[in-house]
């Protein structure tokens, strides 16, 4: 009866220990990386506003060689911190990995390769968000398109950049920083909610021919502004292209600057 009574007092012991540290898993500090698995811009209150989230935390991950530029990190930092408010600032963290040799990906590989390279996940009062320079093309690449970004989570976007430096920095072609920045700036602005995409419109002007994009040509959310064929808007500016009136509108009203 005594060593019943004792493997009853160890397996208690064991219960109490284990439920102490579940405890510890669901506190303020805890990593639930599911919350970063959710459909794109369905977190963009919480990206834009500091309701929940006081600060941000950007994974730079790229395949090694496929750096972006410094200058296009730049002008990223600075749209976040000109749509978002963060009192707690914006830190970027960043990611080398090793090249998997492939010449184009699925948003599937992507996320797989995500999964087991992502290092940061929301935890506390920081949401993160993770960005994946990746050394190939889209598998939705055609003879007449390329994709250059996409936005595939809440708190997830991929750039091929491999294709981005095919189609910048030569002869009749936009600058490889002005480039890089205007599609991460686009990306993003999807993972805001732009356009229709989570963050609600305050007047009509979403491209009836391309969804979840802005019908203003100038916008930094027009589709064309991340499409071969309007590499042009972007050849003699030192800038990427702003949101219009209408998309910040829509960011303001959802907790944004």
């Amino acid at each position: 009866m005594k060593y019943k009574a004792l493997i009853i007092s160890l397996l208690a012991l064991v219960i109490l220990q284990a439920c102490s540290k579940d405890e510890t898993n669901e506190g303020p500090n805890s990593i639930n990386k599911i919350v970063n698995k959710q459909p794109t811009g369905s977190s963009a209150n919480d990206i834009l506003s500091d309701n929940k989230f006081k600060s941000i935390v950007i994974e730079l991950a790229y395949i090694e060689g496929y750096k972006p530029t410094a200058n296009a990190i730049e002008y990223f930092q600075d749209f976040v911190n000109s749509t978002s408010y963060k009192p707690g600032g914006i830190t970027i963290v960043e990611n080398a990995i090793p090249s998997l040799g492939n010449s184009e990906y699925t948003i599937e590989e992507i996320a797989d390769i995500e999964e087991a390279n992502r290092t940061k996940y929301n935890i506390g009062d920081a949401i993160t968000i993770w960005v994946f320079f990746v050394d190939g093309k889209s598998d939705k690449d055609t003879n007449e398109s390329v994709v250059l970004g996409t936005a595939y989570r809440n708190t997830s976007f991929v750039i091929f950049e491999e294709t981005v430096r095919s189609f910048s920095d030569g002869p009749f072609e936009p600058n490889r920083s002005l480039l890089e920045a205007t599609v991460v700036n686009h990306e993003f602005g999807h993972l805001l909610g732009l356009v229709n995409f989570g963050s609600d419109m305050q007047m009509p002007h979403e491209d009836s021919e391309h969804n979840r994009h802005c019908d203003e040509e100038s916008c930094l959310m027009y589709w064309e502004a991340v499409s071969t064929s309007g590499f042009n808007n972007i050849m003699n500016t030192n800038a990427p292209p702003q949101l219009d009136a209408q998309c910040l509108a829509d960011l303001q009203a959802n907790g944004g600057k």
